[in-house]
């Protein structure tokens, strides 16, 4: 059993991958540190983790734990990656990794030296929804592929909040704009050759609350708009010139609606429903991680991909800053 330590109490911890960990055939909720020792005893005991620390340092230290989840702020990610590597543990961290690409490079080198396994948590790889996606798209069941659309969003104003807090490294951007552009990189194969955005911030919180972009692959174009103060809303949808893929669930399947696709075919006279009912992806996620760490031939979200995806939201944010077209 692959022995699972988490680094904070986060609520996506809590709510999330916890849960999954616990339900996974091959791992174990080994350890929880926090800041805080008598929160992480108090998590422990619910999940059943066999020990707590009072310190980050402490559990990558401990011999009873193989790899860590990194539920952090985002502006400690690099920081608390870097850290477990050096202790030899493998490394889930929550998306985003970084703020900025350049700050994954040094990563990919101490992963290297150190011979482990380091993935950005990206569930939506996991999910068969997605990689249904992927495969009707390659057999050429919409044919020739020319657009991709997709809205991300949701309402959050408290101030107290990471998401609103420019320092952790809040905003929309960092936190679901990085889901339109992995999947669709995901399901077609192509990266973007350029950007254009107008991004809105908030007066007082300073981070991006509404973005509207368009990226540009070359065969097709993606829009997609993300915003943290609208209401809830995601879709996703692949437009070819033989019908279309809609995803109505697309990042959180089972919360916004079932898991479930719809193809359509080019005369909207018919329609194919897949359905993945009981999928649990973040069990997916660490179950994969987890055989990967261990030797086996897993498809994992690795540091190289985190980079690609990375320099997409890069230049998204240098786009919204001028008029025009951005290179990524």
């Amino acid at each position: 059993m692959f022995r699972w330590g988490v680094l904070s109490t986060a609520k996506i911890g809590r709510e999330q991958l916890l849960p999954a960990i616990v339900e996974a055939e091959n791992g174990v909720l080994s350890a929880i540190a926090s800041r805080d020792l008598s929160k992480a005893k108090a998590l422990g005991e619910r999940f059943g983790a066999k020990h707590a620390f009072g310190s980050y340092e402490e559990l990558l230290a401990s011999k009873e734990v193989d790899g860590v989840y990194i539920p952090l702020p985002t502006s400690q990610h690099v920081e608390w990656t870097a850290k477990a590597i050096e202790a030899g543990k493998h490394v889930l961290v929550e998306k985003p990794l970084a703020l900025d690409a350049k700050d994954i490079a040094p990563l990919i080198k101490l992963r290297d030296a150190k011979k482990v396994l380091v993935c950005e948590a990206f569930m939506v790889i996991y999910h068969p929804q997605w990689i249904k996606v992927r495969d009707l798209i390659a057999d050429g069941a919409i044919g020739r592929l020319r657009h991709v659309q997709g809205a991300f969003s949701y309402y959050n104003v408290d101030p107290t909040n990471m998401r609103n807090q420019l320092d952790l490294g809040g905003g929309a951007l960092p936190d679901i704009g990085v889901y339109p552009t992995v999947s669709t990189r995901f399901c077609t194969g192509k990266e973007p050759l350029r950007v254009q955005a107008t991004i809105e911030r908030d007066k007082k919180f300073g981070t991006d609350i509404y973005s509207s972009i368009r990226a540009d692959f070359g065969d097709f174009e993606l829009s997609f708009y993300l915003s943290t103060q609208m209401a809830a809303r995601q879709v996703m949808v692949f437009h070819g010139e033989k019908g279309f893929i809609e995803v109505f669930s697309p990042f959180n399947a089972g919360l916004y609606d079932h898991h479930r696709i719809e193809l359509h075919n080019q005369n909207h006279t018919e329609a194919q429903v897949f359905r993945f009912p009981g999928t649990q992806q973040y069990r997916r996620e660490v179950e994969t991680f987890a055989r990967a760490a261990q030797g086996g031939k897993e498809r994992v979200f690795t540091l190289e991909e985190s980079v690609l995806n990375q320099k997409v939201i890069d230049a998204i944010f240098r786009a919204g800053g001028k008029e025009g077209w951005e290179t990524v």
